[in-house]
């Protein structure tokens, strides 16, 4: 939880609790996933799915077309993503590589 909210806070330049969805778009660095390293998907596949995650993710809530993500919604999701992980430090590694968090 603590390398996710980290993350969030990076990107959360004001402290609002909001991050607009192209300051994600400019932090996530696709390369890094375990797809695009493997030569599975492109970067631009993997940046459109995870965007398209957190907008998926608001309209399940209201039928308008949202470009912020909360700090809730971003946890949310890597809750999400941790389920299919096999151990902490994997996470760890996924979301600091993805993030540009150094550990």
């Amino acid at each position: 939880m603590d390398a996710v909210e980290k993350a969030f806070d990076k990107m959360d330049q004001d402290g609002s609790g909001i991050v607009d969805i192209n300051v994600i778009k400019a932090s996530y660095d696709a390369k890094q996933h375990p797809d695009v390293v493997n030569g599975k998907r492109t970067e631009q596949n993997v940046l459109c799915e995870y965007l398209e995650t957190f907008e998926a993710h608001h309209l399940l809530r209201t039928t308008k077309d949202d470009t912020e993500v909360t700090k809730k919604e971003f946890i949310e999701y890597y809750k999400n993503i941790s389920a299919c992980i096999d151990s902490d430090s994997q996470f760890f590694l996924i979301i600091n590589k993805t993030s540009g968090l150094k550990q």
